[in-house]
């Protein structure tokens, strides 16, 4: 019959801590979400605004983008959410009810404990597979966006110069389609051309190096002698050539615009340079190996030319016995080694230039050598980083329940109220740690695994500290 009250009693607890755990952690969930999600849109404002993007469109990217910052919701959620649920119990006196039913604290938390493990496990499993392909999905699809619309470096009713050598306005402008656009082309330097038509349609080529302008029903002047008057040696005056101007009509005619020093690769560029970041454990496990298989290979390759290149003093002073009569062998004698001060002065002074050359280059080479190779090491590094990524944020999981757990059941607050200041100055503390850590890893200046778990390293002995202190109480 006891032993039947007590299962009871855990059956109880079970389903009044999962109750009590489940409002709070979709809640925090979601406002974290949000204000991430608010976060990234004011970074990428400038991208997305006067894109003319569809619902569809910007929907597909909030969702790659909501896969791809839960990483970092999910330590601010738990530990708001634990916080928030123990505060209220020890607000209502029911923790100290269930203490005084026989249950410790550590008891009490067993349910939430396992909800956090599986979360954790979750959430590592979540950022191996399915973040990584997110990542690739946005940053795939803002290129896209950056790049869609390329007619949006047009302001109407302002000349905008963002091609170089051109002055273009238009009048309006919807999508690609402009109506009313007047060109002037700088280009020729003693020469200037309008381009004036009613409507234009723009596009990009394929390889995004130019724009090109569709333009119909428009007109071209010619202003061809801009030569600014010049004296002749004699101190008269040039002449001008007395070139007229010319203008001529068109219906159709395309206009062609270099992008060259355009930024309008900013996403291709961080695409390539988070790579990284769309690689699961396994995958990175691999690309380290073949790194450092390709290290082991260049340093084979690199022993074995020097070994062949680099002309010993013996091999050279054999070569110029070889090539001097006075110390020349007979035919079918082999040609012994002799020593330095056998050679002439001349020779000698020859041996030593050949000797310093060959060291001059070899010194190059080597130079050139460890430079690839720290580059090398400096690519193992941001694969390293990523992968304690993943793990440190797992643990970080954990260790911020048991110290927002045992934080809540010592300052008896529950609610939106004092829970979500602590939370909040908690996790600014964890963030800037985290933030700092990994600059640290990405120049080099600490190994990565010191860079990715330092956040956890810190806040695990106040865990360790915030739960013996709600044990003792």
């Amino acid at each position: 019959m006891l032993k039947f009250a007590q299962t009871t009693r855990l059956k109880r607890l079970v389903q009044f801590s999962l109750k009590s755990f489940t409002g709070p952690f979709i809640v925090t969930l979601l406002i974290s979400m949000f204000m991430l999600i608010l976060q990234f849109f004011w970074v990428y404002i400038d991208d997305l605004m006067g894109k003319d993007l569809g619902v569809l469109v910007i929907l597909e990217l909030l969702f790659y983008v909501s896969a791809s910052i839960i990483e970092l919701a999910l330590p601010l959620t738990i530990l708001l959410s634990s916080l928030m649920t123990i505060g209220n119990l020890a607000e209502h006196n029911e923790l100290t009810a269930l203490k005084a039913s026989g249950f410790s604290l550590l008891r009490i938390l067993r349910p939430l404990i396992v909800i956090v493990l599986l979360l954790a496990c979750t959430t590592f499993f979540f950022s191996n597979y399915v973040i990584p392909a997110a990542n690739l999905k946005w940053h795939t699809l803002m290129y896209d966006i950056q790049n869609k619309k390329i007619a949006s470096l047009l302001t109407p009713k302002v000349y905008s110069r963002n091609f170089e050598g051109y002055a273009i306005k238009v009048d309006s402008l919807k999508g690609n389609h402009c109506v009313g656009i007047t060109i002037h082309d700088y280009t020729q330097p003693t020469q200037l051309r309008t381009v004036r038509a009613k409507e234009a349609d723009v596009y990009k080529s394929v390889n995004g190096r130019f724009v090109f302008l569709n333009l119909k029903n428009g007109s071209i002047l010619e202003e061809l002698d801009l030569q600014n008057p010049m004296y002749l040696p004699n101190n008269t005056l040039s002449k001008r050539s007395g070139r007229p101007s010319r203008v001529s009509t068109f219906e159709q005619g395309v206009y062609k615009l270099d992008l060259e020093g355009l930024d309008l690769n900013r996403s291709k560029e961080d695409l390539f340079t988070n790579k990284y970041e769309m690689l699961n454990v396994f995958q990175i496990d691999e690309a380290i190996d073949s790194i450092e298989v390709k290290k082991e290979r260049l340093r084979a390759n690199f022993v074995q030319q020097s070994m062949q290149g680099f002309l010993s003093l013996h091999q050279q002073i054999t070569q110029l016995k070889a090539n001097d009569p006075s110390l020349a062998t007979k035919h079918d004698e082999p040609i012994k080694p002799i020593q330095f001060k056998q050679l002439s002065p001349a020779d000698q002074q020859l041996s030593i230039q050949l000797t310093l050359s060959k060291i001059r280059r070899n010194q190059q080479q080597l130079a050139n050598q460890t430079q690839f190779l720290t580059t090398l090491d400096r690519e193992i590094d941001l694969y390293w980083i990523e992968f304690h990524r993943k793990f440190a944020l797992t643990y970080a999981i954990v260790a911020l329940f048991f110290v927002g757990a045992p934080l809540g059941a010592l300052i008896k607050k529950g609610g939106f109220g004092a829970p979500v200041v602590i939370a909040a100055l908690i996790f600014m503390l964890y963030f800037v740690l985290s933030s700092i850590g990994a600059n640290l890893a990405n120049t080099g200046t600490v190994a990565p695994f010191i860079g990715m778990w330092m956040a956890a390293l810190v806040f695990t002995p106040v865990a360790i500290y915030f739960t013996k202190k709600a044990l003792a109480v």
